[in-house]
């Protein structure tokens, strides 16, 4: 991978994405809607902070590919190819709840190799680079992450997006494992996974998932040594049923909730 992914350049993206989504943050907005059969929200924000991003990773690598939720792909026959999601969880953003994040992820040849999730609001970057998965506040010295050691559900904190969305398959699974964990939480959308990624979580679960809702994430929490892959154990980075869990030992156990055993069948 390019020497020049690292912190720097994420620290970048973070500044563009702070610029473009703060001055909308909490002010009016004119939400238009994606989705004919429910409420997918697009903004003014969403737009021009993925427009923003697209023009200075282009700039710094035009050999490399370009796929935005927004914006759509460019250049998706290159090794390299950056996935954005340019406000994650903009049901929250509209809400003025400080609960979402852009995500910037790297993949090459189909495996995510670096990423980042910026919450400008807050100033919180969460970052991952071949050395390693990290947070920074600001302007202070970035942190290692580093997933908690929890095995057994009955210890595990879950977290999702809403229960809603899980279809009547889906809907069991979860249901199955909700009630073997200490308490569940939602509404988080991508703070969840880095949330995971700091140990202060333990399980994150999710259905009909986009590639640009998690590539930038699954190098986050493997590089804080936790798991995330899809259900049935393909790769996280192409989307669908996820979950990501603090060890391997608790991913396999919320796995045989979710299969009741059966994962092959699912």
């Amino acid at each position: 991978m390019p020497a020049i992914i690292d912190k720097a350049f994420f620290d970048e993206l973070a500044s563009i994405a702070r610029y473009e989504t703060l001055s909308f943050f909490r002010h009016q907005l004119v939400v238009d809607n994606k989705n004919e059969h429910g409420f997918d929200p697009v903004t003014q924000a969403d737009v021009r902070t993925e427009q923003a991003l697209r023009k200075y990773i282009a700039e710094k690598f035009p050999d490399h590919g370009i796929y935005g939720e927004e914006g759509g792909t460019e250049g998706i026959e290159q090794d390299f190819i950056w996935v954005i999601d340019p406000i994650d969880g903009t049901r929250n953003f509209i809400s003025g709840i400080p609960l979402w994040g852009t995500l910037v992820g790297l993949l090459h040849k189909g495996r995510a190799v670096a990423g980042m999730m910026a919450q400008p609001f807050t100033r919180e970057l969460f970052f991952a680079t071949p050395e390693g998965s990290f947070f920074q506040h600001a302007d202070d010295v970035p942190q290692k992450l580093k997933v908690r050691k929890t095995l057994s559900l009955a210890e595990a904190t879950l977290f999702s997006t809403a229960p809603s969305l899980f279809d009547e398959k889906t809907g069991r699974g979860f249901s199955r494992l909700e009630q073997t964990v200490r308490f569940t939480r939602f509404g988080t959308d991508c703070y969840a996974f880095a949330m995971l990624a700091a140990g202060l979580i333990d399980l994150v679960i999710e259905t009909r998932l986009k590639p640009y809702d998690v590539v930038a994430l699954v190098p986050v929490i493997e590089k804080a040594g936790g798991v995330i892959t899809q259900w049935n154990g393909g790769p996280a980075e192409q989307g669908g049923d996820i979950i990501a869990a603090a060890t391997r030992q608790l991913y396999e156990n919320a796995v045989q909730k979710l299969h009741r055993g059966q994962i092959n069948q699912f």
